[in-house]
């Protein structure tokens, strides 16, 4: 340790510490102005300037590290004089102080606290407001030149927004090309509203809502990153996010869902009272009504036709601890092993592929990963749309220096870092990695320590050699150079790290795409050490979580095998578990086509709405005699099929923990109260296990005691309390109250006695085809300001950037079929059809188109098809083709 005298005090920092970092760790405010812990310190508004012994002048704390035997002065009547000096000139040019109830900044409260007021407004500059954005107000006049929203977008966001014009005293910020913020390539993350000290750049909400009273720390409910931010609340309302610096997944950063995603919490239309469907109407009920109602149809259901007959959805959107007393629920008072989550139709494969060849269906590296990768391998997914924290991270890491390369039909962002693009066919993963494989194995590239511990290396050999570069390309429509020099870079640029998403599973082949992933990872040692890996991104804030509860019919809590821990478990809770094999949602659908399910409880899941072919997953639910809904909104599956409602909170308004794609458990806190008599899941489960006569084993009275039952039937997750996470996160496993947690998954694999195989899997193409009928392939996903089925986007601030579903067609087709940009066009497929607006855009290949899926009075799902995962039943939402014509 360093010793210092700040002030006349003895003191001690570490090495590598800057004086700022130590004066406020130690409680000795200075006051800054250009400064901001996730930027690089520049120095450049001069009021953190200390005195030093030893220095002629004084120098700027932010810049300067500590030196054992330094002595420091912070306030001396010189470094006093000549802050209120600097803010004199730079309050000269602001305009004035804020408006009862507008907000207040930090350039503000130093004016105040130097007492310059006066100056205010001497040489006022000219207003440049700039109101263009639907979440950012713009005002320049009050910009005072501290550079940190330029840096910040620069340094933290990877992007190149905001930039300095002019020199001198005639600099201005503005978006940089000179056009409007909404016009230029702003992302809304909020990153410059936040950093900013003098209110220029400000949240819209801020101006037209009063300030929160106070603030709470919780996780966003949004895609499977996992960030963590602070929620203000004032008078039982949420009026503004931020977020946390300190945060080790997004390291203070958010994106535009994150920071401007959460109205929907207030939306007019929220359902919060229970309601029975009777006849053609919704009635209100209480909730002792609607739980007797609900428990009493599933005791009629279960007892005519047994309990298979019915299904249990659990959430991606509900906690941990909600999705855990979901699957005991099926298992112990229903009977049944009929219950699955959303993982189903997304990441499924991902799971069921690394289980098979790892042991542990779940990432094998952390996020912080990402900056010790020299080459990251982006696989079926678009990281900076659909995970745009994670994809920052990773344009920041190319930006460092990492190679980077894309395996994608389409041209996604990150392709314009990405050494290698290798735009293969819809549908062709499997000869593609296979290919890899084969200048891997053909060019002795492999890892000679890894492949020692391979069990069938020769049969490998001998299957791999039918998949050389030049025999798949045209099949995957890449050219075989390049083919060979993406697997020379995976193979010899190490640490490499792969990073896939649902490009990889959601295909007929999708599990065995994530396992020749493995196989790679595996050939090139690229396994159990950091910076590599194989990692999925996972979708939704729980997806993670919900199916390693045991929302899954093969799967108990841990994604222990039901067949080898029915015992432990049935001793745990005391009761038989049955043995009798569940369906996984697909096949609930199918057997409620066929009339041999009767009934479902889908929470926080709209199936209708997701499931593809749409009139098809409508038409089957149509025939169930009873379906529960637990949601926040009147969903689709409600509004269609729907026969009893039940009001749940958002997660702002409870407790609980979620487990994002890296493994990270942490907590979910409540911000408000429940809307109207809207109820936590789990307390809702609880309750209809009451009435059903099972609430012995539903005793629960908060979260964290459903959460102690998890982690004692679940022994990765043991060493993981409540009291642990309130210091922050940690990642499974996590055996004991002393363990770390774990970064990196299988450290040591190919240094033990761990024995492996490699798996030969062979390219069987999907049935779905063009045709002269259908000559395109259409492909569906995400997209930045859209979620999912657009349930808590649309009804937020977030709507404004991409009201609806969109078709995104290439130049070439758009003009070979005389298709404008804007224009309404029919999409039909061999399923169905759906009317929706023309983007061209240079993002898709000729032959190729892409769309969302969250309007529901457009419905995009009516044209996907039947085809699945041959592992899992994961639907193959990536491969439809269709016919585009205008409408």
């Amino acid at each position: 340790m360093l010793r210092l005298r700040v002030n006349g005090t003895p003191q001690t920092c570490a090495q590598g510490t800057t004086l700022l970092a130590h004066l406020r760790a130690t409680g000795t405010p200075v006051p800054t102005l250009c400064d901001d812990s996730r930027l690089v310190p520049v120095g450049g508004c001069r009021m953190c300037l200390v005195e030093i012994d030893g220095c002629e002048r004084p120098v700027a704390a932010c810049t300067m590290h500590a030196i054992d035997g330094m002595t420091i002065r912070t306030h001396t009547e010189q470094l006093e004089q000549l802050r209120r000096t600097q803010l004199r000139l730079l309050a000269r040019q602001h305009p004035a102080l804020p408006r009862d109830g507008e907000p207040t900044s930090v350039f503000h409260r130093l004016v105040r606290l130097y007492g310059i007021e006066d100056a205010l407004g001497a040489a006022p500059r000219e207003a440049r407001i700039d109101d263009s954005h639907p979440c950012i107000h713009v005002d320049m006049a009050r910009c005072i030149d501290c550079f940190r929203c330029v840096r910040i977008c620069e340094e933290v966001a990877g992007r190149f927004v905001w930039r300095a014009w002019n020199r001198g005293d005639r600099t201005e910020i503005a978006p940089a090309f000179g056009v409007p913020l909404a016009e230029s390539d702003c992302v809304s993350c909020g990153a410059c509203v936040d950093t900013c000290p003098s209110g220029a750049i400000l949240d819209k909400s801020a101006l037209a809502t009063p300030a929160a009273t106070d603030e709470v720390r919780t996780t966003c409910p949004y895609c499977g990153t996992g960030c963590e931010m602070y929620v203000g609340r004032r008078d039982e309302r949420l009026v503004s996010v931020r977020p946390a610096l300190d945060a080790p997944v997004n390291r203070g950063h958010l994106c535009v869902k994150g920071r401007y995603g959460w109205d929907f919490v207030h939306a007019d239309d929220r359902v919060t009272e229970p309601m029975i469907r009777r006849g053609a109407s919704w009635t209100a009920v209480s909730w002792p009504e609607a739980i007797a109602f609900v428990a009493q149809r599933f005791a009629e259901i279960a007892e005519k036709h047994g309990p298979d007959a019915i299904g249990v959805l659990g959430s991606a959107r509900a906690t941990n601890e909600e999705n855990y007393v979901a699957q005991k629920f099926a298992r112990v008072v229903l009977g049944t092993n009929n219950v699955d989550c959303c993982a189903r139709v997304c990441h499924a494969p991902t799971a069921a592929g690394m289980k098979m060849m790892l042991g542990t269906g779940a990432a094998t590296n952390s996020f912080d990963d990402i900056e010790d990768a020299r080459l990251i391998m982006i696989c079926g997914a678009n990281p900076t749309e659909n995970h745009p924290i994670v994809g920052d991270r990773v344009r920041q890491a190319a930006i460092r220096g990492a190679e980077l390369i894309v395996i994608d039909p389409r041209r996604i962002e990150l392709t314009s870092h990405a050494r290698r693009h290798l735009q293969l066919r819809p549908g062709t993963n499997v000869p593609l990695l296979n290919a890899l494989a084969y200048v891997i194995v053909e060019e002795a590239l492999f890892d000679p320590a890894a492949i020692a511990h391979v069990d069938n290396w020769d049969e490998f050999r001998a299957f791999i050699v039918a998949y050389s570069p030049e025999r798949v390309a045209d099949v995957c429509g890449v050219a075989a150079d390049a083919i060979r020099d993406v697997a020379r870079r995976y193979a010899t640029v190490k640490p490499a790290m792969c990073i896939l998403g649902l490009g990889i599973t959601e295909h007929v082949q999708g599990t065995e795409g994530v396992m020749c992933l493995v196989n790679l990872g595996i050939l090139t040692g690229n396994l159990g050490v950091r910076g590599s890996g194989v990692n999925p991104l996972r979708g939704q804030n729980n997806v993670q979580g919900s199916a390693h509860m045991g929302c899954e019919p093969a799967s108990l809590t841990g994604g222990v095998a039901l067949a080898e821990h029915r015992p432990r478990f049935e001793a745990a809770w005391k009761t038989p578990i049955p043995e009798r094999k569940g369906r996984n949602l697909m096949e609930m659908i199918d057997a409620a086509a066929a009339g041999e399910l009767r009934a479902l409880w889908a929470m926080g899941y709209d199936v209708a709405m997701t499931n593809p072919q749409a009139r098809a997953t409508i038409a089957a639910l149509a025939k169930l005699d009873l379906v529960v809904v637990q949601d926040l909104f009147m969903t689709e599956t409600a509004r269609l099929v729907g026969s009893v409602f039940l009001p749940a909170c958002s997660s702002f308004e409870k407790d609980g923990t979620f487990m994002n794609s890296e493994r990270r458990i942490q907590r979910v806190r409540k911000v408000i109260e429940p809307r109207g008599t809207s109820r936590s899941d789990w307390e809702i489960v609880c309750d209809v296990a009451r009435a059903m006569g099972r609430g012995e084993q539903f005793a629960f009275r908060s979260a964290e005691d459903i959460w102690n039952e998890i982690r004692g039937v679940w022994p990765a997750g043991a060493g993981i309390t409540y009291r642990r996470l309130e210091s922050g996160g940690l990642q499974w496993p996590c055996p004991t109250e002393d363990h770390p947690g774990t970064r990196v998954l299988h450290e040591g694999i190919f240094a033990g006695e761990r024995r492996l195989s490699l798996r030969t899997i062979d390219y069987r193409p999907t049935a779905e085809t063009t045709s002269a009928e259908f000559p395109l392939l259409l492909v569906t996903g995400r997209a930045l300001y859209q979620f999912n089925a657009g349930t808590m986007t649309g009804r937020s601030k977030t709507a404004a950037f991409q009201p609806q579903d969109a078709l995104r067609i290439s130049p070439a087709d758009a003009e070979r079929l005389n298709i404008a940009d804007g224009q309404t066009v029919r999409v039909r497929s061999r399923y169905g059809e759906v009317a929706l607006s023309a983007r061209v855009v240079h993002t898709v290949c000729e032959g190729e188109v892409f769309a969302t899926f969250q309007s529901p009075e457009r419905q995009v799902n009516n044209v996907t098809g039947p085809h699945r995962d041959s592992v899992t039943s994961t639907p193959e939402y990536k491969v439809t083709a269709v016919c585009v014509e205008p409408a």
